[in-house]
C-alpha cells in the first residue's frame, strides 16, 4: 500500500506539476467520448515509465540528473507544441500509433527522473518486483484520476458551455508550451 500510495502521489501531487502538465497536454486534442483513447496513451506512458524506472532503480541505466531534468519538460513542450499543429478532431490511425509510441518514448524519459529517489526508499526491500509494480499501479491510477478531471472539464468546456474545442486544445496546449519553456530555460 506505500508503494501504491507514492505512485499516485507521485503523478498527482501539485509539487510536481511537470507529470500534470504533460498529462493536459497528452489530453488537449481528447473530448470526453474519447477516453479510452486517452486510456490507452496515459498507459503507454506508463509502461514507459515503469520500464526506465526499474532499469534505472536497478542501476541498469543510468542517465545524467540534469539531462533528465532537462528532457521532462521537453516532452511537454513538443506534445503541446504537436497539438498546436492538430487541426482535425478525427485522427487517423497512424495518428494514433505515432501519438501512443510517443508516449512510451516520453515515459521512458519521465521514468528516469524518479529513479534516485525510488532507488533510495527501495533500498531496505528484499526484491523491488512488488514495490515496483505497486508504485506503477499507484502512478496509472494517479494518471486515469487526472485524465477523468481533464476530459470532464472539456466536457463542460466544449459539450455544455459550446466552446469550440480548437479553442480549448489551443489553450491547454499554449500553457504547456509555456511553463514547459519556463522549465527549460531554468534548467540550461
Amino acid at each position: 500500500m506505500f508503494y501504491l500510495q507514492l505512485g499516485f502521489e507521485h503523478i498527482a501531487d501539485l509539487r510536481g506539476y511537470d507529470h500534470i502538465l504533460f498529462i493536459i497536454s497528452l489530453c488537449a486534442v481528447y473530448t470526453f467520448h474519447q477516453w479510452k483513447k486517452v486510456l490507452i496513451l496515459v498507459t503507454a506512458f506508463t509502461i514507459g515509465h515503469s520500464v526506465t524506472l526499474a532499469l534505472a532503480t536497478l542501476k541498469i541505466i543510468r542517465i545524467p540528473t540534469d539531462l533528465v531534468e532537462f528532457l521532462i519538460p521537453l516532452t511537454i513542450f513538443i506534445t503541446a507544441f504537436a497539438n498546436i499543429f492538430n487541426k482535425t478532431e478525427n485522427f487517423s490511425n497512424s495518428h494514433h500509433l505515432f501519438k501512443y509510441f510517443m508516449a512510451l518514448i516520453f515515459g521512458f524519459i519521465h521514468g528516469m527522473g524518479f529513479s534516485n529517489f525510488l532507488r533510495s526508499i527501495l533500498g531496505n526491500e528484499d526484491s523491488i518486483l512488488l514495490p515496483l509494480l505497486s508504485f506503477n499501479v499507484g502512478l496509472e491510477i494517479g494518471q486515469i484520476f487526472i485524465v477523468f478531471i481533464i476530459l470532464s472539464l472539456a466536457y463542460l468546456v466544449i459539450d455544455l458551455f459550446r466552446y469550440s474545442r480548437r479553442e480549448w486544445t489551443l489553450i491547454l496546449s499554449g500553457a504547456g508550451i509555456g511553463v514547459s519553456l519556463i522549465l527549460m530555460l531554468e534548467r540550461i
